[in-house]
Parts: structure tokens; C-alpha cells; sequence
């Protein structure tokens, strides 16, 4: 079987969407399949160092970047558009990764033109929040582009139950593939040396860490954990809480007031986008994982916490209801005081939040490696291709 993912970027700024993407093509290739990604060589506001139209090879995979007008992170490549037209018609299966984006319109067109079935993975966008951030452009674009690819698509991939229940309420009718992102079973950071991160924040030293893992960006609820920490700080004041995420579009300023109103911003280290070794050891050193998250799709830095052993508080809006009913994290409602109660509940029983974590970490490794979610895809893939005329 040879298939294609289409995605508008997957710069690393982009969190976990791209990361996610990344290993799920990687993941495929491991089961004979023929795996070929394109995308455009955005990473933010910035570009990629990397050469574009011409195939580069990456763990089992092919990459092909192309370049693209960029402007409000809005990606528009002329060249991605028909170098889809011309070879669409070469994949047995396409997969359209994110919505409202310029860079997918043509996919959908050549996809709907030469009959090939494509599957499309929204990756949260359709969550009630996101659709109501921006409305006023959201709606006309969903109406008039994306509503009638979702409709011809061979089936939706959604992350978890709540989205399922979200794209019903919008009334389309295609089928929904219900498969979460994964994560690499191997990816525990609990052998990581943490020296290494308090050798780059010292003002960690001796404290009790909280960690933020994600982008700055309004639907985090940055608001929200800024007046939780505050009411947790009061109580226990050698706490110490580490935003860890790249700042795409200007909002770390705003951020910055939330806990400066609070009167707790010197508590506060923004790290920036960390990767690699420096982001294993971020998860090594923290004490207890938060996602204040209003809206999310699946969150992969989630399944990192938890992975990592660590307590995890995430709100409802994190799509993840199989962690409270496991017992494997804290699943709270959308305001602070349930963010703050969840915190105190973490630092006075730490014992207790010990165990929660080392739960969490089982369950992950049981349920959400991305071999498992690579073979579930694959069978969504092979039913569909059956079942066409």
C-alpha cells in the first residue's frame, strides 16, 4: 500500500500536532507500507534549512517541502498545489492532516477529482473552543471549504470520545475513525540525568517543579494556571512553576501580566521550546505535569507526563476521560479553583500523587503506543480501500 500525508507544516514549533504526525508516518513505514509526507518548510515565522522540492528520506519515510507564502501563520504554497494535482492520482490512500488551511485545498480537490479515498485528522480543530476562537473568519471558510470535504471524506479521524460527541452536534455524517495519538514506548525520561536542566535554570535548584509543557497561545488557559499557582504558591511557597513552550504569535507578554497580576511571575521560569535531551530532562526533574488546557485534540505532551511517571492535572478539555476513570490523572473542570484544589491535593499527599503517576505511566505503555495506533490506522485504511467501487 503506498499513502500520503498531507500537512500544512510540521516545523517544531508546531508542538505535538507535528510531532505526532511525524511518528505516525514513521510507525507505518514499519508495516509495509509506503509512506511519502509533503508539507511546506514553514516552522513559525521562520523557515526551515532545508532543501524543498525534492524527496528527503527520514527514518523509513520521504519528506518533500515546499516553499510558501507565509503571512498571519497562514501557509499558501502554489508549488505543494500542484505538485498534488499532478500526483495524488499515485497513492492508494491520502491522509489530510489539520483544517483551515490553504495548503489542504488542494489535496481535497485532487483527491475528490481522481477518486482517491482520503481520510481527514482534524487534530482538535473542530473542538466547540477552537471553532469559536476567530469565529468570524472560521465560519464562512468552514461553510464554504471545509464542511464539503469533511462530507466527502472516506472517514474522520477523531482523538478521543469527546470529539466524538463535538463533530456529531455539526451534524456531518461521515464516518468517524476514533484512534488518540500515541507515543513511543521507549520515550520515558525517568533515566534522564536532571542535572542538566537545573544546570540551565538554576532558579529551579531545591524546588518543587510544576511543568507547563506546551505553546503559548490563548487556549492553553495560561489565564487560568496563573491564578491556581498563585493560590497554591500561598501555601506552599517552595514550589516553583516551569512554562516550557515556543511563543508563535506574541502572547508571552500577556502571559507574563497573568502572573505578575497574581503577584507570582519571580515563582515562574519560561524556558522557551525545549526538544531533545533538554526536554527529557524537564520531565526527569518535574514534580507534577499541568495542561489548563480550554480546548485540545489529543495531547501528545499529556501522554509525556504521564509516560514520565509524573502526577498529572489536566482539565476536561484535554479529551482524556479514560485517565480519570483509570485513576491515572487528575481530571478537572475548566476554572482555576479546580486547577489550584488538584495542585494542593499533589503537594500535600505527594505519596499519593507518586502513585497516580506510576499508574499513569502503566497505562500509557499499555494502551497508547504508537504501534498500536499505526495497525489500528491500518485496518480503517484496508476497509475503506474494500469497500471501493
Amino acid at each position: 500500500m503506498k499513502i500520503l500525508h498531507v500537512v500544512p507544516a510540521i516545523g517544531a514549533v508546531y508542538g505535538g500536532p507535528s510531532l505526532s504526525v511525524l511518528s505516525l508516518a514513521e510507525n507505518q513505514t514499519r508495516l509495509d507500507v509506503e509512506v511519502d509526507l509533503v508539507t511546506t518548510n514553514r516552522n513559525g515565522a521562520q523557515q526551515l534549512d532545508i532543501s524543498t522540492q525534492t524527496w528527503v528520506t527520514d527514518k523509513g519515510f520521504r519528506i518533500q517541502y515546499f516553499p510558501c507564502w507565509y503571512f498571519n501563520d497562514y501557509k499558501i504554497s502554489p508549488s505543494m498545489s500542484r505538485w498534488l494535482n499532478r500526483h495524488v492520482r499515485d497513492y492508494d490512500f491520502v491522509n489530510i492532516h489539520a483544517i483551515f488551511s490553504y495548503a489542504n485545498v488542494a489535496a481535497y480537490q485532487a483527491c475528490q477529482r481522481d477518486r482517491v479515498p482520503y481520510i481527514i485528522h482534524p487534530h482538535g480543530m473542530l473542538e466547540t473552543w477552537s471553532l469559536n476562537h476567530k469565529s468570524w473568519k472560521k465560519k464562512p471558510y468552514y461553510a464554504a471549504i471545509e464542511k464539503p470535504a469533511l462530507e466527502r471524506a472516506s472517514a474522520i479521524r477523531v482523538l478521543s470520545t469527546t470529539e466524538v460527541e463535538n463533530l456529531q452536534t455539526l451534524g456531518i455524517q461521515t464516518p468517524l475513525a476514533l484512534i488518540p495519538n500515541g507515543i513511543s514506548a521507549e520515550a520515558s525520561a525517568t533515566a534522564c540525568d536532571s542535572s542538566i536542566f537545573y544546570q540551565s535554570f538554576p532558579a529551579t535548584i531545591d524546588k518543587t517543579l510544576i511543568l507547563f509543557l506546551g505553546r503559548i497561545d490563548p487556549k492553553k488557559g495560561l489565564d487560568l494556571l496563573a491564578q491556581a499557582f498563585a493560590q497554591a504558591y500561598q501555601e506552599f511557597p517552595h514550589i516553583h512553576l516551569v512554562i516550557a513552550g515556543p511563543d508563535n504569535i506574541g502572547y508571552l507578554a500577556t502571559v507574563k501580566q497573568y502572573f505578575a497580576a497574581q503577584q507570582c511571575l519571580h515563582a515562574v521560569t519560561f524556558t522557551g521550546m525545549i526538544t531533545g535531551t533538554l526536554k527529557a530532562a524537564a520531565l526527569a526533574t518535574a514534580d507534577i505535569y499541568v495542561a489548563p488546557s480550554y480546548s485540545e485534540g489529543f495531547s501528545m505532551s499529556v501522554l509525556e507526563g504521564m509516560l514520565s511517571g509524573l502526577p498529572c492535572i489536566i482539565t476536561t478539555a484535554c479529551n482524556f476521560p479514560e485517565a480519570d476513570e483509570a485513576k491515572t490523572a487528575h481530571v478537572v473542570e475548566i476554572n482555576a479553583e479546580a486547577i489550584a484544589n488538584a495542585l494542593i491535593d499533589c503537594l500535600k499527599d505527594p505519596a499519593a500523587a507518586k502513585a497516580m503517576g506510576d499508574r499513569a505511566r502503566h497505562f500509557v505503555q499499555k494502551n497508547y503506543t504508537w504501534d498500536k495506533i499505526s495497525r489500528d490506522l491500518l485496518e480503517v485504511y484496508q476497509k475503506i480501500l474494500s469497500q471501493k467501487v
